[in-house]
């Protein structure tokens, strides 16, 4: 919970969501479960801030169910696995053209398998030039720093 509290503070302070009604922060994780846990730190910290809407996405439930909740109120914080992240993002149900931070999490999990890579590369290529990227992890080989390097800029 630790590594999560870090992600989830710094974007909740940063997050300008006053009168915005666009995604404005996507995060990836490799399991459903993990998901909604995020979702339950972001729930739990951002208390005080009511307005902020979030909302989890992941395969095994009839995606006309997550569209059903993008047409009624878009979520400032998108929580979800790469397969569905990315077929919402497709078909323009999710819009990451505002996005402004991205963030990666157990990204060595989700970089090492091919095809979860493949959804998070195209999911990365329709979010805007200008955002923050986190990329969060215990362990990173070096094969997979590199692949993390190629999502980043000014790499410290």
């Amino acid at each position: 919970m630790g590594k999560t509290a870090v992600f989830v503070l710094s974007i909740l302070q940063q997050l300008e969501y006053k009168d915005i009604s666009e995604t404005l922060c996507l995060v990836l994780v490799h399991t459903r479960e993990l998901a909604f846990q995020i979702k339950e730190e972001f729930d739990r910290f951002k208390k005080y801030m009511p307005e902020i809407r979030t909302k989890v996405l992941y395969g095994g439930v009839p995606v006309l169910e997550d569209k059903k909740d993008f047409r009624s109120a878009i979520p400032h914080i998108v929580i979800g696995t790469p397969g569905r992240t990315l077929q919402l993002a497709k078909d323009g149900t999710l819009k990451l053209n505002h996005l402004k931070h991205f963030v990666l999490d157990e990204c060595d999990k989700m970089l090492e398998a091919l095809d979860m890579r493949r959804d998070v590369q195209s999911i990365f290529k329709l979010t805007p030039h200008a955002k923050q990227v986190m990329m969060f992890s215990a362990t990173l080989s070096p094969d997979i720093r590199g692949v993390c390097k190629r999502f980043m800029h000014n790499v410290s």
